[in-house]
């Protein structure tokens, strides 16, 4: 079978790349297009892993407050969660179940009002399937206790009720209650032990805690709870637990997960990337396509050794092949290089980004402003082929038309004037 590229066309190929050329332009040019498509490489590959290490950060810290899974009824709260929890933990995916409360009230203290959804938890179990404790500011989860009447509230929210730990809050419920005086709203005052910041403005400014038992008084549900949260040993098999466990309730029960609830969120970010990878992938190719114009100075440079090629025998399959042999290298070192530098860069964009902030004295994300301070940066190794392929198809593609026509020259048209 013959072979596509024979040993003396790959090493006259390598031998015109590495050759000192008469025309310095030439190798500027060349030096110019790998240096070119190695920076569109790294820049593609640093800016997709900061997108990488945002996407997973904000999943954290959604997924922080939010559960992998929910089990809840139709229009109606859930009667005998501990049988409920007890199958779903059955589930080979399932490591942890908690019941919750959740409803939304109106909080008021002084002439400070702000509506919020209160989630009455068993502090005991919520560590399995949140991780609000770990991000306590004042006060711990164990502080809720049934029939106290406390309550610990998001950052953002204690701050718009001007409220700290130990001051009371008045808790207003949608209900109401019938008396001779007319229809009153009911009402329920709570003691503030803890604060927590779990980094979400979402979060930190319309979520409240309360002990369930608590909660299922205030909103009087007797024993019934409003769902049982789930926490999953793989949270990207959510979907596919979730529609299990609908099958195994019989349909009876509502099961949602993380990937519905905040679908459009990360549809967003997902579409974000996809751009980004569009657009500095043409940075790519207008560095790869430089090689066009490398190869076309090339190839008029060497028309009279083209046409000793073409007497001594060369075909115009191996001249095209020989150019196309210079211009593919020319593409997989910029490559190479690009993906070394990236690769470098996004494992240490924590390091180098404050470092600059450190020596210019500046915040590009202000603490102040921003719930995300630093520039997380995650590498996926698939983002990696992706992009070094593309960039050595786009740059092997560049070389087509040079070599097309270097194998069109003819000898003696090429010698006539040497």
């Amino acid at each position: 079978m013959r072979r596509m590229f024979r040993p003396l066309e790959i090493w006259i190929g390598l031998r015109y790349t590495g050759a000192k050329r008469r025309n310095h332009f030439i190798s500027f040019i060349s030096l110019i297009s790998m240096l070119g498509i190695g920076l569109g490489v790294a820049a593609l590959i640093t800016v997709l892993s900061v997108m990488n290490g945002f996407e997973e950060e904000l999943r954290t810290r959604i997924l922080g407050m939010a559960s992998h899974a929910t089990i809840s009824g139709y229009q109606q709260p859930l009667e005998d969660w501990q049988k409920i929890a007890a199958l779903a933990k059955q589930h080979p995916e399932v490591v942890g179940v908690a019941p919750y409360v959740q409803e939304e009230v109106m909080l008021t203290r002084g002439k400070k009002v702000s509506g919020a959804l209160i989630r009455g938890i068993l502090p005991a179990r919520e560590p399995a399937v949140s991780t609000v404790g770990r991000h306590m500011l004042a006060g711990r989860l164990e502080d809720l206790q049934a029939s106290a009447y406390r309550i610990i509230l998001g950052s953002e929210l204690a701050a718009s009720l001007r409220a700290h730990v130990g001051d009371s809050i008045t808790v207003v419920t949608p209900q109401a209650n019938f008396s001779p005086a007319g229809i009153l709203p009911r009402l329920r005052r709570f003691r503030v032990v803890g604060i927590f910041e779990v980094g979400m403005y979402e979060y930190d400014r319309g979520v409240a805690l309360v002990q369930m038992q608590d909660a299922e008084r205030l909103f009087r549900l007797g024993d019934k709870v409003t769902g049982v949260r789930l926490r999953l040993e793989d949270l990207f098999q959510a979907r596919r637990v979730a529609r299990e466990l609908t099958q195994q309730f019989g349909g009876k029960l509502r099961v949602e997960d993380w990937t519905r609830q905040h679908a459009n969120f990360f549809r967003a970010v997902q579409t974000e990337k996809r751009v980004m990878f569009v657009i500095l992938t043409l940075i790519v190719a207008v560095a790869a396509f430089n090689i066009v114009s490398t190869l076309v100075m090339v190839v008029t440079d060497k028309r009279a050794d083209i046409a000793i090629l073409r007497t001594l025998g060369a075909t115009p399959g191996a001249i095209l092949r020989i150019f196309m042999i210079q211009g593919a290298l020319i593409g997989v070192l910029g490559t190479a290089i690009g993906l070394v530098g990236g690769i470098a860069l996004a494992l240490n964009v924590e390091t180098i980004v404050p470092a600059i902030e450190k020596t210019f004295g500046v915040h590009f994300m202000d603490p102040s402003v921003y719930y995300i301070s630093i520039l997380p940066s995650k590498i996926d190794w698939s983002d990696v082929w992706h992009i070094g392929i593309v960039a050595f198809l786009l740059s092997f593609i560049a070389t087509l038309y040079p070599a097309w026509r270097a194998s069109r020259t003819q000898p003696a048209e090429a010698l006539r004037y040497e």
